[in-house]
């Protein structure tokens, strides 16, 4: 093998410059040649690309962000699209193409493979940690120490003026950061899209949960943490509902694009630099159309259909945990 090519797609992820640096570091190792495409897909359609050295990559394992940009891109859906991406990478007699993303990203590199001889490998880059086969995703520990971080803080003004606080964390589809936060945090309630049935009953046993509250410590804090979309009118239509029925100041915190932020965790630095590694030993190997992921620990190769085919899920003692908290909380 002599050249391979990296691009990051989707969302950024805190970690994705670490599993970069990895990457090239591994590939210069065995005399391979690597090029960064840049802004994702579309730089894959554009022929945007720079060639990768070890001084582009000294000290970027603890930055934020993707030095390589990223991007989401509607062209790349199409045949046309993919085909162009095709022509380009032979152009540059790429062998290997390896992409940082998500679930987005693999169902790209999936049609790819329909128009593209080469190998593509993906590394699981996102802070959701929606896909299915790999125990975590690069980003995702920082995200979850970021909204702690941020719920601690707003807990100290909400024990100032025993308010109501609602904290909107990212997850659409998914609520690992809402729960693991949660936990972390402390949080008295958790609203999350695998649990959430419907606004009235949640409403009802919200406001029951504060009362149980009350009873048991007085007028106090309370914070809820809800995952991005879920509710109807999103968090400020649930804390003008909660402050109207209860009577207690209800105020509404959206994190939003500061949990994709910062500097990557120590775990997330970790993960990222075992599985770009690994992705290079994998790609020199031969193998193709798979996701390089980590489960109990270990390097694992998953292909790339099975990491949407199912919804991955929450760990149940977890929310055994929360559940249990709640009643304890609500005993008079």
């Amino acid at each position: 093998m002599r050249k391979i090519a990296l691009l990051t797609s989707g969302g950024d992820a805190p970690g994705m410059n670490a599993c970069i640096r990895a990457v090239v570091l591994t590939a210069l190792h065995y005399n391979i040649e690597v090029y960064g495409y840049q802004h994702g897909y579309h730089g894959l359609i554009g022929q945007e690309y720079r060639r990768l050295r070890a001084k582009d990559v000294l000290n970027i394992i603890q930055r934020g962000g993707t030095i390589l940009r990223s991007a989401r891109c509607h062209e790349f859906k199409t045949e046309e699209g993919a085909q162009t991406a095709a022509k380009n990478l032979n152009a540059l007699g790429i062998e290997a193409l390896l992409v940082i993303g998500g679930d987005g990203s693999f169902r790209g590199a999936q049609h790819l493979s329909n128009y593209w001889d080469g190998q593509i490998i993906g590394l699981p880059g996102t802070i959701d940690n929606d896909i299915a086969g790999t125990d975590a995703t690069i980003g995702y520990y920082t995200a979850i120490e970021t909204a702690m971080d941020s719920i601690d803080k707003v807990r100290d003004t909400a024990d100032a003026f025993e308010r109501i606080f609602l904290v909107e964390v990212m997850g659409r589809h998914a609520g690992f950061i809402g729960l693991n936060a949660a936990v972390a945090s402390a949080a008295d309630q958790v609203l999350l899209p695998e649990l959430f049935k419907d606004s009235e009953n949640t409403v009802t046993d919200i406001l029951a949960h504060i009362e149980g509250v009350k009873a048991r410590r007085g007028d106090s804090s309370y914070i809820i943490v809800v995952t991005e979309n879920l509710w109807p009118g999103g968090v400020t239509g649930l804390a003008e509902e909660l402050n109207s029925r209860s009577g207690i100041e209800c105020r509404p915190v959206i994190l939003g694009h500061v949990q994709r932020g910062g500097s990557p965790v120590a775990q997330d630095r970790l993960l990222a630099t075992r599985l770009g590694a690994h992705a290079v030993e994998i790609a020199r190997s031969g193998a193709t159309g798979i996701m390089v992921g980590e489960h109990h620990h270990q390097v694992v190769t998953v292909p790339f259909a099975q990491t949407w085919a199912e919804r991955k899920a929450l760990d149940p003692y977890l929310i055994t945990i929360m559940e249990s908290l709640f009643d304890l909380l609500q005993r008079p």
